[in-house]
């Protein structure tokens, strides 16, 4: 009995490990693309892979600070907002174009955060405020003249 058994699994064994069985994933090297990497794998939707989630954060309230704090590699921008209730997380300086480059020398954000779902109270203005910050390199610095930070009832700007 574990002679045939032995035999069997090196069969299967073998033939798997040539491609005859089953079928064979590899195509040949003469017609493969040479400019797909065999080694990173396609983007595929798995069976319990969720849809990326869309965008629910909101402008913060009002925007009651900011300044840029030069540093070795270029600036920080420093903001503090007022949310409009309690519990505001997930605080973003979201640039107003996707590489953050400044138009006619202006560099627009948008202060957003996110609410939780369920109520929570309005609380004092100490509990609702916000720091956030956004890095900005030498290069993208160069042809900054000014910050300017959008809320959902304000703008602050600062010039370098």
């Amino acid at each position: 009995m574990q002679k045939p058994l032995m035999a069997l699994m090196i069969a299967g064994l073998a033939l798997s490990g040539c491609g005859w069985f089953g079928g064979s994933r590899r195509g040949d090297p003469a017609t493969t693309d040479a400019s797909v990497n065999p080694l990173i794998p396609e983007e595929r939707q798995g069976a319990f892979q969720r849809p990326d989630a869309a965008d629910t954060s909101v402008p913060i309230t009002s925007v009651t600070a900011l300044r840029i704090d030069r540093t070795n590699t270029g600036a920080i921008v420093l903001a503090t907002g007022v949310a409009n209730r309690q519990g505001a997380y997930e605080a973003r300086l979201v640039p107003e174009n996707e590489k953050a480059e400044p138009v006619d020398g202006v560099l627009t954000f948008t202060f957003t955060v996110l609410y939780p779902s369920r109520a929570t109270p309005a609380g004092s203005e100490f509990s609702r405020t916000i720091n956030e910050g956004y890095t900005l390199s030498r290069k993208q610095l160069e042809s900054v003249r000014v910050v300017r930070v959008i809320a959902a009832n304000n703008t602050l700007e600062a010039r370098r």
